[in-house]
């Protein structure tokens, strides 16, 4: 059904630009891999899964970047790579209501008061400003961050370059906010997704202090910002093979949008950006300084591959039975069950020059602690990775086949999607924690060698 095709002697990667001044995870072109476009169609379809028409309405998933499809030791209640929200049975959305200014007895009274929800504002130890929040029976309400308690939906905790275990995220200190951000989500069509800096806690209260970024709006209204902020990036053309990257901007507590501060944690906002909304879109990225989240909506996912059709790829590429240029032995992808778990069939790539083997142990450099390998077919000098396929469907934003690979990790996927992703800016003054910009875990190796 398909024409079968082989790596081929010489089998070349070639670095792809950076694009508009800045910093982008660069990508390697894999030549040579040809698919009929029979086999686009087969994985790209917009009713590829079939739903029962009773079903709960689905809003969209959030997907952690840094993963491929699961958290290292695996996803474990609310703390998983990624996140559906579903219409909830019962509204649990909430509105501004009554501003209470100073100490009143009011104040105190929303403050201590469980089954109310409130945001305190302190501007000084004489002067609170506590805003209350009221049920709306139109909104659905989810809440992410670091904590571990009730009120959060969906937990998150620190993208650590290279982590191959729950462990090594734990170890270091958290950037991630405990209450990070909040998504209201509207219960009728179109169904609405809108984001908004910290959540509130176990005691429904969300508590800026005197030290957080606050200020009073020209209506009178208060508004702040969280420590490290929330910021949010929408693409544009939408998440299309014509996606292009947006302009990162960051999403105060009322839902405001702000130009980024000169640094994360700096207490003067940036300048108000009024002709853009908190409306995420499908292909939103949300970065909480340490864990970037891709927001997909229900009709985005719809019209992305499957991880069925990405397997389907896996065994066409290992159908056509490439062989190492030096070795002549078969090369192929190991199973999705098996991504974190180097097969000895599979295929290795010199970063440097591109060319793609089957492993072998000759080449080492011991001026360079082994580290680096001098490829055999050009005698470039360079990192020396396996290749991995990229099983987070949620990322493509095409049905290509997997002709391209990330540097420095090695994951492969469509062209387009990794176009796409290598052109994504780092938000500028994040600490020293990077967006994952990869299908599966981030490598530590600069990026840009």
């Amino acid at each position: 059904m398909y024409r079968k095709s082989k790596w081929k002697r010489g089998y070349n990667l070639e670095g792809l630009g950076h694009g508009n001044n800045e910093k982008s995870v660069p990508q390697l072109l894999i030549r040579d891999l040809k698919f009929e476009k029979s086999l686009a169609k087969l994985m790209f379809s917009p009713d590829q899964e079939n739903h029962p028409s009773k079903a709960p309405v689905k809003y969209g998933e959030l997907i952690v970047l840094g993963y491929n499809g699961s958290l290292p030791n695996g996803d474990r209640g609310r703390r998983k790579s990624r996140f559906a929200l579903f219409k909830r049975p019962k509204a649990n959305g909430v509105k501004p209501s009554t501003v209470h200014i100073a100490c009143t007895p009011q104040a105190a009274k929303a403050i201590s008061n469980k089954d109310q929800h409130s945001i305190s504002y302190t501007l000084s130890r004489a002067q609170t400003v506590v805003v209350e929040y009221t049920h709306d029976s139109n909104t659905d309400m989810f809440q992410i961050g670091r904590s571990t308690e009730s009120p959060i939906d969906f937990v998150v905790t620190d993208t650590v370059p290279g982590s191959q275990s729950n462990s090594d995220t734990q170890s270091v200190q958290s950037t991630i906010s405990r209450f990070a951000c909040r998504i209201i989500c509207e219960r009728n069509p179109p169904f609405t997704a809108r984001i908004y800096a910290a959540g509130f806690d176990s005691s429904k209260n969300i508590f800026l202090g005197e030290k957080a970024a606050k200020w009073k709006t020209s209506d009178g209204q208060m508004d702040g910002l969280t420590t490290n902020g929330v910021l949010v990036m929408h693409p544009r053309n939408g998440f299309t093979e014509d996606s292009k990257p947006g302009v990162w901007r960051e999403i105060s507590v009322c839902g405001n949008v702000f130009s980024l501060r000169e640094t994360r944690s700096a207490q003067q906002r940036g300048k108000m950006v009024e002709n853009e909304t908190n409306q995420l879109q499908d292909g939103s990225l949300i970065d909480l300084c340490g864990a970037t989240l891709l927001w997909r909506t229900a009709e985005g996912l719809a019209r992305t591959p499957t991880v069925k059709h990405l397997e389907a790829l896996r065994q066409e590429i290992n159908a056509a039975r490439p062989q190492c240029p030096v070795g002549f032995n078969t090369l192929a992808f190991p199973s999705m069950k098996r991504k974190d778990v180097v097969d000895e069939k599979q295929p290795w790539v010199y970063l440097n020059c591109g060319h793609v083997h089957g492993y072998h142990n000759w080449g080492n450099k011991e001026e360079r602690d082994g580290k680096d390998r001098e490829c055999p077919m050009c005698r470039s000098v360079g990192p020396y990775v396996p290749l991995w396929l990229g099983c987070e469907a949620g990322f493509y934003v095409d049905a290509g086949p997997p002709t391209h690979a990330f540097s420095p990790c090695g994951h492969v996927c469509s062209e387009k999607t990794t176009a796409y992703w290598s052109q994504i800016p780092l938000p500028h003054g994040a600490t020293s924690q990077k967006i994952s910009l990869h299908l599966s875990h981030a490598c530590e190796t600069d990026p840009w060698a």
